[in-house]
């Protein structure tokens, strides 16, 4: 039996990754790398990766045992079911399966095997053409792209100059920085960096240049 190799796997503490600056690792797909963000133990695995297709490079066929979801950052992410763009939001419940690949190549952030359970809405949403509506402040725009019980995941555009109110996170919140650099009294995280706030944790973010953000709230409770 393989051993688990666990990876910020403790989910009461703070994690800051300025992903950029990690290096790139091989996986079992020739042509396929990936940084790993977040593993545990469970049987499925669940990991949070930045992945990267090299052009012309694919996956083995697999099944989803417990739910995909995937963010298109760069180039065009493709399947035996279709070729998704820049900025395609998509979910892949528990049960499905697909053959993925990459003709031009492509760089994709994953959360794989972290589905709840009953959560089985299939989704593939193109961002890049879709429209923002008004956020809860000044400056803020909000895209929402899946709701289920208490989990919603969004992209968020922050206005140059922007700050939200001191807030709480209940079952706490999950940061990709996309575009910009996001800050709070913490820190200041450019584009790409990764942040896990936990159950209960506070902050009050803004920007300065301004911003966009892929949020995920309401999925981190033990």
């Amino acid at each position: 039996m393989k051993t688990i190799q666990e990876l910020n796997a403790d989910y009461t503490q703070r994690v800051v990754i300025e992903t950029e600056n990690m290096e790139w690792e091989t996986s079992e797909a020739e042509g396929v790398m990936r940084r790993r963000l977040e593993r545990l133990k469970g049987n499925p695995e669940p990991v949070t990766t930045i992945v990267r297709y090299m052009p012309g490079s694919s996956f083995s066929p697999h099944k989803h045992a417990n739910g995909e979801e995937i963010l298109v950052l760069e180039g065009t992410f493709s399947d035996n079911h279709g070729d998704y763009q820049a900025g395609s939001y998509l979910r892949n419940p528990a049960g499905t399966n697909h053959t993925p690949y990459s003709q031009e190549g492509c760089t994709i952030f994953v959360k794989l095997q972290q589905f709840q359970a009953g959560d089985t809405q299939q989704i593939n949403i193109q961002t890049q053409t879709q429209d923002w509506l008004p956020g809860l402040a000044e400056g803020l725009t909000v895209m929402p792209l899946h709701e289920y019980r208490s989990e919603h995941v969004a992209l968020v555009k922050w206005e140059p100059n922007t700050t939200f109110q001191l807030h709480r996170h209940f079952s706490g919140e999950e940061i990709f920085v996309l575009e910009g650099t996001f800050e709070d009294e913490f820190g200041r995280y450019p584009q790409g960096t990764w942040l896990r706030n936990p159950h209960n944790s506070a902050h009050t973010p803004f920007t300065k240049e301004g911003c966009i953000i892929l949020v995920k709230v309401g999925h981190l409770m033990e």
